[in-house]
């Protein structure tokens, strides 16, 4: 399994009437989180854009279990529990700064092709940096 953090601050702009992370705010931590766990094993988004591939959302899924407030630093654990095929599926659990679980949120994505919209294979670059996270461990004992 694959796990990342990400931490933000919550801005104004991102907050309700009573200082609460908006609810559909949560969308865009969810892609902060992904990017940037992406990014953390060495996979481009914008190269594989460049390569004729795309990941639109297909699913996007959240649970609100407390609010996310203005000012606070929150930690984006991103996740993928599986292997991706034509489809990678992202699982996310935010925190806030005492460490509460506040909200978790599953997006599922495809692979497309940019040219004519039909789903691929992930790009093999991609799944060279994930196969270590998925592969049985090999300790000797």
């Amino acid at each position: 399994m694959f796990v990342s953090e990400t931490k933000l601050r919550v801005r104004y702009a991102e907050t309700d009437q009573m200082g609460y992370v908006y609810y559909g705010n949560y969308a865009s931590y969810y892609e902060v989180g992904r990017v940037e766990a992406m990014r953390s094993i060495g996979f481009s988004y914008s190269r594989m854009e460049e390569d004729g591939v795309m990941m639109p959302v297909l699913e996007n899924h959240s649970r609100f279990l407390k609010p996310g407030r203005y000012d606070e630093h929150l930690t984006i654990r991103t996740s993928i529990k599986e292997m991706p095929g034509i489809r990678i599926r992202f699982h996310y659990d935010i925190l806030n700064e005492a460490g509460d679980l506040i909200h978790q949120g599953e997006t599922l994505l495809t692979f497309l092709r940019t040219d004519n919209h039909r789903p691929c294979r992930p790009p093999s670059y991609l799944m060279e940096v994930l196969r270590p996270y998925f592969e049985p461990s090999t300790i000797n004992d």
